[in-house]
């Protein structure tokens, strides 16, 4: 029993486990990235490919620190991708952010620079890790299905911070979908992203 996965038993979704999976799909999706795309356009206008991996590397090292109830700087901007081993980066740095997330006590109480609830900083994160692997999957021509267990355990959350977050300009305004849409489609639609349009 303690091989099953627990994203497929019914057992409570943890973010830690929930990250573990998110991270062992874009990892081998950043790894399939040529350096010849990095100045590809991606569904998040103001980013390329190169821009785009920049921030999500930055955000997975900052939330493992408010994993740990620490401070993180989010404005803070750093080229990881000026050295040639950024992909390995990208794996060692997601690792390390399921470790922290899985940690005891990880998703209990408060954190960030708003003290907001740590589970709903998780699930920033898990949000960031999700999206912006779909964003890049589209931007470099690869596929991407995320785990449904990650998409079910992301739903309540992002409704709950999208009217905070379009108002920081984090989301954009809701894209209207047809009835057939999926529930990741739902959740990339929320968050102001056009799945059946951007590269479709």
């Amino acid at each position: 029993m303690t091989n099953q996965d627990p994203l497929r038993t019914g057992a409570p979704l943890r973010i830690g486990d929930l990250l573990r999976s998110a991270a062992a799909q874009a990892t081998p999706l950043v790894r399939g990235i040529a350096d010849t795309s990095l100045g590809a356009p991606t569904p998040c206008a103001e980013y390329d490919v190169r821009a785009l991996l920049n921030h999500l590397l930055g955000v997975v090292v900052h939330f493992q620190a408010l994993a740990a109830k620490q401070p993180a700087d989010l404005s803070a901007t750093t080229d990881w991708l000026a050295d040639a081993d950024w992909r390995d980066r990208f794996e060692a740095e997601t690792g390390k952010l399921v470790e922290a997330w899985s940690a005891p006590g990880a998703e209990e109480g408060t954190t960030g620079g708003m003290a907001m609830p740590a589970r709903t900083v998780g699930s920033m994160v898990l949000l960031d890790l999700t999206a912006h692997a779909w964003d890049l999957a589209r931007a470099t021509g690869q596929g991407f299905t995320p785990d449904p267990g990650v998409v079910d355990g992301l739903v309540e959350e992002v409704e709950r911070m999208a009217p905070m977050a379009r108002k920081m300009g984090v989301f954009g305004e809701a894209v209207d979908l047809p009835g057939d849409a999926t529930v990741f489609e739902r959740l990339l639609a929320t968050t102001g992203r056009d799945p059946r349009g951007w590269g479709a």
